[in-house]
């Protein structure tokens, strides 16, 4: 498979490896819920690289669909470049430095999008469920550059579309050559082969049709005979013995079972010929078009109006088209990530669609500007409170859902556990998260959290226990003990992994008694079976 080529790619083609783990500190202020949780509606404020790696321990491998709207790199100084990664190298942040993202004569423009994107991608991926698909908006600026590096990252074999959007319709008088109205979405899977069917709702209209109904579904009486090229000419056997001549929509297998089943009818005409009619069935789901016209998926300006945020930011996305793609790939308790919020369109649709249908689906925001508070969740928290005076009367009273916001926090520093400074040692929880997923690869699951029996949760593997406070007398005087590895339980047969700061047994009776010591702090191993 070819490989895409970029100045600085060695540099960041495993930046995410050496990206720190970092807090994620509630924010009751900005959240509308009973209980801030990271199990419910997400918003993160704070760099979305970071954000992404803080995610890993709760959601990774866990994402049924992504849909980010990453900036399109048109070189305009009027777009924004906020999404400079902190790479760990003198060489390459003196490139960062000399090469200026929106220099419209400087070519290497792309390449910087490009390393602002492959880590990221590459996170994303790791969130991202086995049957998980991800949606990319993007222009013509770096569409091609894009699909190369998802062809590396993902993989070209599971690429499933490029979808044209049409952003606009008319004007184009100030254009140079030619009046560009469309841009598009880049989808792929993250396993083709495990990926569902992509299917959206059929309008009422569309439906309107199906007025009949057996035990095998809707269906209306269509008729068989067809005059366009690719049909099969055979004749059929009317009721009154007259032999039908014609080129029917199926082959004569296929009518044939079909009059065995019940799905053939005859229906004299006027002229006393025959019509030959078969039962044409709702199929399961209406298929994604390659060319997206309809004009609700155009703009989200009057989604925002609607919310009384007219012009809060430049070309949203409709709320229809995320919902569309939410609709497709979402069942009832999946999850949606979006790190490259914006005004918070895609929460705006998950609720929407759990309205429509009485869903359970979840989604995760991330958004590194100022407005994430001000814009992104005050969106969601207006779409859920309602507004009295929106257009959309689902939107007057209110939509069902919560909001737990989260403030990225400091690293969660090991070696700050013997700092001896309160302020940067990190919470029991958030310890337990991380030292959990970092020493098993597996999911943290918050309830499983015992802090009073210092046990932390359960592996393929371990069951986990951690002795910790952020104290520092605390650690200096905690010990495991004979008594206390006595005290803790042997369930299933599963070996113990605990974490303290020393232990005053010998490495013979841990062994006897299923116990593996890890000291804090500690180089991060995973204790996984090959």
């Amino acid at each position: 498979m070819p490989t895409l080529h970029f100045k600085g790619k060695s540099f960041v083609e495993n930046h995410h490896l050496t990206v720190p783990y970092h807090q994620l500190i509630p924010d009751e202020a900005a959240s509308l819920t009973d209980k801030i949780s990271l199990n419910d509606n997400l918003i993160i404020h704070g760099d979305n690289l970071k954000a992404l790696k803080a995610l890993l321990p709760n959601y990774q491998g866990k994402v049924k669909c992504i849909y980010i709207d990453p900036p399109y790199n048109t070189g305009s100084q009027e777009e924004a470049w906020r999404y400079n990664d902190n790479v760990n190298s003198p060489m390459i942040q003196d490139w960062l430095n000399q090469n200026k993202p929106i220099d419209q004569e400087d070519l290497t423009r792309h390449d910087k999008w490009l390393c602002m994107m492959m880590p990221r991608l590459t996170l994303l991926r790791e969130l991202l469920r086995d049957d998980g698909v991800i949606f990319i908006s993007i222009d013509d600026n770096e569409v091609h550059h894009l699909r190369m590096l998802m062809d590396e990252i993902f993989g070209d074999n599971n690429f499933l579309a490029l979808l044209i959007r049409q952003t606009k319709s008319g004007g184009g008088s100030a254009a140079e050559s030619f009046a560009v109205e469309h841009d598009y979405l880049l989808v792929y899977a993250r396993n083709k082969e495990m990926s569902p069917k992509l299917y959206i709702s059929y309008s009422h209209k569309y439906l309107e049709r199906y007025k009949e109904e057996d035990s095998e579904g809707k269906f209306y009486w269509d008729t068989l005979q067809r005059s366009y090229t690719q049909t099969r000419p055979y004749p059929i056997t009317a009721p009154d013995g007259q032999q039908l001549e014609g080129s029917w929509f199926v082959g004569q297998d296929t009518f044939e079972a079909m009059v065995e089943r019940g799905d053939i009818r005859f229906r004299k005409k006027r002229d006393d010929s025959w019509s030959v009619q078969f039962k044409q069935r709702l199929p399961s789901g209406k298929k994604i078009r390659s060319i997206l016209q309809d004009k609700e998926f155009q703009s989200g300006q009057s989604d925002l109006s609607d919310l009384g945020l007219a012009g809060a930011i430049p070309y949203p996305k409709p709320v229809a088209l995320i919902k569309a793609i939410a609709e497709a790939t979402l069942n009832n308790d999946d999850i949606i990530l979006d790190s490259f919020a914006g005004s918070g369109t895609t929460a705006h649709a998950v609720l929407a669609l759990n309205a429509q249908d009485d869903g359970n689906r979840r989604f995760i925001l991330i958004e590194m500007e100022d407005y994430a508070d001000s814009l992104t969740a005050e969106r969601v928290r207006r779409v859920i409170q309602g507004v009295p005076d929106a257009n959309d009367e689902t939107l007057q009273a209110g939509l069902p859902g919560t909001l737990s916001f989260f403030n990225l926090g400091e690293t969660i520093d090991i070696e700050a556990v013997f700092s001896g400074d309160p302020a940067l040692m990190p919470t029991y929880a958030d310890l337990a998260r991380y030292l959990f997923y970092t020493s098993t690869g597996e999911e943290f699951v918050p309830e499983n959290l015992d802090e009073a029996n210092a046990y932390i949760g359960e592996s393929q593997r371990y069951h986990v226990y951690l002795f910790y406070q952020p104290d520092v007398k605390y650690l200096q005087n905690t010990a495991l003990t004979l008594d206390m590895i006595r005290d803790l339980p042997m369930i299933g047969g599963k070996e113990r992994l605990v974490f303290a700061p020393m232990h005053y047994v010998d490495s013979e009776y841990l062994h006897q008694h299923k116990v593996r010591f890890v000291r804090l702090p500690f180089e991060i191993y995973r204790y996984l079976s090959n």
